[in-house]
């Protein structure tokens, strides 16, 4: 079973990515938020893997931190919760919001993912009431390890940072940025394209 890989992304589509292990490209499917905290090629990033094995397919579900992965396999033992939905779950809601979903049996907030009605919102909030208090809600391996910035990267960092952004997700959506815009990109640049990178994402 595969339980980590580490490599460079060669494509990111929608739900899914390609990681290049040794000359071999794995199809990862995985929330918008991990995969919006991939870097590019030729970065190397690092993603959490969970294995389903089925008569037709092997299927490969990537995480960017432990959290997110365990949040994973607690909500795929809900009846009605596949790994579609469990991704579309942990796109529209992080770790920690969903502890407080569930403890505050917000069904609005989880009726905001792809394929969560009234109903399964309901019984996840009543499944896992008991068990939510217990889980993580935040992770601590990133899935990529960020340059540390300099120069006008740095200013855009700290910018950043003094908006109310963490520097755990500032600065690999920064580096992104500069990896696109190049070395000699202006603050401001910088900035205005990581809030675009940071701008929360709608799952369809």
């Amino acid at each position: 079973m595969i339980a980590r890989l580490t490599g460079r992304v060669d494509a990111v589509g929608d739900g899914t990515c390609i990681v290049d292990v040794g000359g071999v490209g794995y199809l990862v499917q995985a929330s918008t938020r991990t995969l919006g905290a991939l870097l590019p090629a030729p970065a190397t990033v690092q993603l959490l893997i969970e294995t389903h094995v089925r008569e037709d397919a092997i299927l490969l579900f990537g995480f960017a931190d432990s959290a997110e992965r365990d949040w994973f396999r607690l909500l795929t033992t809900v009846q009605g919760v596949g790994a579609k939905v469990a991704l579309a779950i942990l796109s529209a809601l992080s770790p920690r919001d969903l502890v407080g979903a569930i403890a505050s049996a917000d069904r609005a907030s989880l009726t905001r993912a792809a394929g969560v009605g009234a109903k399964l919102a309901t019984r996840i909030l009543s499944e896992l009431r008991d068990k939510a208090g217990a889980m993580p809600s935040a992770g601590g391996m990133p899935a990529a390890a960020a340059p540390e910035p300099r120069g006008a990267a740095e200013d855009a960092l700290s910018a950043l940072v003094n908006l109310g952004y963490r520097r755990a997700e500032a600065q690999p959506a920064l580096a992104r940025v500069a990896a696109r815009l190049g070395d000699d990109a202006a603050v401001d640049a910088l900035i205005r394209d990581a809030l675009k990178e940071l701008a929360p994402r709608v799952v369809s």
